[in-house]
């Protein structure tokens, strides 16, 4: 290339200090495009070395996608799977009259047995509220297949209207369907759950919009005698 044509591509390419700094110097215009040669690959090289670099920080940083909440579909092993005894853990919720009773609750165990239909189960519940223990045995769940879903009814009246979601056979999520409001609550076989489940139901409720201070934990340390329990504690009836 002639000195003149270098020079020029000297004067517009602010990036090139080398090429000027040959030029300024009185070095042929080979000796300087072989120095801009080596500046543009070592930049090259410099960037290519910084994206890599910065990959994992960027994969790191990057918000984890949210798995929708997948209803369990009905079928005939349903029914026999929710029988027995469960213990309610922890939920969150927008709706006003959830969060009141949620802020009372410390304990509560409830049990489903057999209905007087093939679609009902009864419910018989103990809970410690403001302090107190109550039973609860007057409400019902009626479970319809068609749509995957549970209605409480206590006294004829719907108290609820919820899914369960898709989780380990040990854990009963729901989600109640009959407000406009998110919410959501776990319950297990046992009076406390792994890590693991409960960092799965934490995911739920964070892609719900909830955070940790949104979220009301039961106790085993305010536990309520359960039938055939030796505690002194007096149960009354609710």
């Amino acid at each position: 290339m002639p000195e003149q044509t270098a020079a020029e591509e000297a004067r517009w390419c602010w990036r090139c200090p080398a090429l000027l700094a040959a030029l300024y110097k009185g070095q042929s215009s080979a000796t300087a495009w072989q120095s801009r040669s080596i500046l543009l690959d070592s930049q090259e090289m410099l960037a290519t070395l910084a994206l890599f670099l910065g990959l994992p920080l960027a994969l790191a940083t990057e918000p984890q996608s949210c798995t929708p909440l997948i209803p369990v579909t009905f079928d005939n092993t349903t029914i026999p799977q929710l029988l027995g005894q469960w213990f309610y853990i922890a939920g969150a919720s927008r709706y006003p009259p959830h969060l009141a009773e949620m802020e009372a609750v410390t304990f509560e165990a409830f049990s489903f047995t057999p209905g007087s239909h093939e679609d009902e189960l009864n419910i018989f519940e103990i809970i410690r509220m403001n302090e107190t223990c109550v039973v609860r045995n007057s409400s019902k769940v009626q479970v319809f297949p068609q749509n995957s879903t549970m209605k409480h009814v206590d006294e004829n009246e719907v108290v609820s209207i919820a899914r369960l979601i898709q989780s380990d056979k040990d854990l009963l999520i729901l989600n109640h369907i009959n407000i406009d409001f998110p919410n959501l609550s776990l319950s297990a076989r046992t009076p406390s759950v792994s890590k693991e489940h409960m960092e799965e139901f934490k995911a739920h409720l964070q892609c719900l919009g909830f955070t940790e201070k949104d979220v009301f934990y039961t106790s085993t340390e305010h536990a309520c005698p359960l039938p055939g329990g030796g505690d002194n504690a007096d149960p009354q009836l609710g």
